[in-house]
């Protein structure tokens, strides 16, 4: 067998190993270094080559925004450190992904010493009782190393105790209300990935942008590089509450979202589908819509649509005008089923980025957040079922100054 050949029998022998079977996204990937590694030798990998040619990101990919291929890097080192520390044990060459590359190598293992089987000639006999001595100074040494071994193992044990136990103390800190809301996004083999808006526009920043118009702007360049100011404060409010939880979050512009992200991660958005447009490939919300106002004075406004509307409630709500000061905006908060349900899906949304900005802190604030669970009883993570909520903004001086729930539905489970 070629030396080629024994490569890709490991290869494929990783793929089909208990540790990385159940990855599909893995095992493209380890196939896809592989190949890469045999067939350009020495030959060095990019992220934007991963990202474009494996996992069929856009010619825009930016590594700088978009940290997914480091992920996924990250997971198949652990993932193959985990093959070669059990079933993969005895196997006789190794693949390996070296820290700060995308090339993999491969190292045969090194052979065990032969031991020496003692002979049948007299001539032996004086080197049998030589060896005596030396077999007993090993047993001493070994002895000791194990003991020492075991004195460490106790060691870390305990430390990891004394962790754990600091951890829980430091749990205990974090209000039971971020723990039960939150709970959906702690577990998931991955952290949760935010997806903010970053609506398309037509211009330039020095000469003015609007909004891109398909009817009309075809062929027109598009800039998506901007999103609001209550989009940036969203990320760093949701930032400080996963620190406080720990658990860590990635964050991603909507027009870098793919549906292998609705696959396989926990999900926040924040803004509504008229800027964050992912929004529109995945199952969103059903009692209270986002669109643009038909006809009338208010024509192309951003609206949230009342689906279902009880006694007293009104059909529409709209922000103030935009032809004066923004007082009043509406936003709402979903937690829906995604394509994937066994993974959360949260969306944070005003008719506005400072509608946007309010949401967020909404659910990011001990009293608001006790507010929202009693009105929808859940009082531990198993109560929460999805649901969406409408919440009046008040603005002033360009600030979400306070938020009012007006109303809560249950979505459908």
């Amino acid at each position: 067998m070629t030396d080629q050949a024994h490569y890709l029998g490991q290869i494929e022998k990783l793929v089909n190993s208990h540790a990385l079977h159940s990855s599909e996204s893995l095992c493209k990937l380890l196939k896809y270094l592989g190949h890469h590694a045999l067939e350009h030798p020495g030959a060095p990998l990019k992220e934007y080559q991963i990202a474009t040619e494996l996992f069929g990101r856009q010619s825009d990919f930016d590594p700088q925004v978009d940290s997914m291929v480091r992920v996924q890097a990250g997971r198949l080192r652990s993932k193959l450190s985990e093959y070669y520390a059990s079933e993969g044990s005895d196997d006789a060459l190794w693949v390996e992904l070296p820290k700060g590359s995308y090339v993999i190598t491969f190292h045969p293992r090194p052979a065990a010493a032969p031991s020496r089987s003692p002979g049948n000639h007299a001539s032996d006999m004086p080197q049998e009782r030589i060896a005596f001595p030396t077999a007993w100074i090993s047993v001493a040494v070994l002895s000791f190393l194990l003991i020492a071994a075991l004195g460490f193992i106790g060691y870390l044990l305990a430390s990891r105790k004394s962790l754990r136990d600091a951890q829980s103390v430091e749990a205990e800190k974090v209000p039971a209300q971020f723990a039960t809301f939150w709970k959906g996004f702690l577990t998931g083999p991955e952290e949760p990935l935010v997806i903010f808006s970053n609506a398309a526009f037509i211009g330039r920043p020095d000469i003015g942008l609007r909004y891109f118009d398909s009817t009309r702007d075809s062929k027109a360049q598009v800039f998506d590089h901007y999103t609001g100011v209550g989009e940036v404060l969203a990320v760093h409010s949701l930032d400080v509450v996963f620190d406080s939880l720990h658990r860590p979050i990635r964050v991603k512009r909507g027009s870098l979202f793919s549906l292998d992200d609705a696959k396989d991660n926990d999900l926040i958005f924040i803004g509504s589908p008229s800027e964050n447009l992912t929004l529109l490939e995945i199952p969103g919300t059903q009692q209270f819509k986002f669109r643009n106002v038909p006809a009338g004075p208010r024509k192309k406004d951003m609206e949230i649509t009342n689906v279902h509307p009880e006694n007293g409630e009104p059909l529409e709500f709209l922000a103030s005008p935009s032809d004066v000061p923004l007082t009043e905006d509406y936003a709402v908060i979903a937690l829906i089923r995604g394509l994937n349900p066994a993974r959360s899906v949260l969306i944070l949304a005003g008719t506005t980025t400072l509608g946007t900005q309010a949401a967020v802190e909404y659910v990011c604030r001990e009293d608001s957040l006790n507010e929202l669970l009693t009105k929808l009883s859940a009082n531990k993570p198993s109560d929460l079922k999805p649901f969406e909520a409408l919440l009046r903004v008040k603005v002033a001086r360009g600030v979400p100054v306070g938020s009012d729930l007006i109303a809560v539905r249950s979505s459908p489970q």
